[in-house]
């Protein structure tokens, strides 16, 4: 069975940034050692990609912090992570949830006999519980994981709240951290 790591939105904005915590600094080391657990070929990103005009924009006008502008410092996943992904395994995303990943990966599970999909990255109750969902959504069969302990929220109480989230949708959840 192939297994598959999807890392969600390691970008410097996300972990020290503009929408950085220290939740998110604190899982950088899990998640450089959980990329290493897997072969290069099966580790999948996203980025979250917006342009100079986010602050126009539906989620602009709801989350007024600029973020994650195409070619900027922020915007870069984090270089000690980046290092270890290939380039050509990378997603940009302009909203929560990657519709062309999850397009890709139903294509690919039509075509193979078993695999499943463990996500990590940032944050737990947006972005990663949003590609979550839609993956478990495009492929029902599919194992799906989660493994908190490689995941952050925008804060303590909402990441917990996603990981409750996705558990009541059978997306497994592991490694649960206080």
């Amino acid at each position: 069975m192939r297994k598959l790591l999807i890392v969600i939105d390691m970008q410097n904005d996300f972990i020290d940034g503009s929408l950085g915590t220290a939740e998110a600094v604190a899982i950088v080391d899990a998640v450089r050692e959980k990329i290493r657990s897997y072969p290069p070929e099966d580790v999948i990103a996203t980025m979250d990609t917006h342009g100079a005009d986010y602050l126009q924009t539906q989620e602009g006008r709801n989350l007024p912090v600029v973020h994650c502008v195409k070619g900027t410092d922020g915007w870069q996943i984090r270089p000690e992570l980046a290092a270890l992904i290939d380039p050509a395994n990378v997603y940009e995303k302009p909203t929560f949830g990657c519709t062309e990943l999850a397009e890709d990966l139903k294509d690919y599970y039509e075509n193979v006999e078993d695999f499943e999909l463990e996500l990590v990255g940032l944050c737990t109750d947006i972005c990663v519980v949003s590609n979550a969902l839609l993956l478990k959504a495009a492929m029902p069969e599919v194992r799906i994981c989660v493994d908190a302990r490689c995941c952050a929220g925008v804060t303590p109480a909402k990441h917990l709240a996603a990981l409750e989230t996705m558990r009541s949708c059978q997306i497994e959840v592991k490694g649960v951290r206080p």
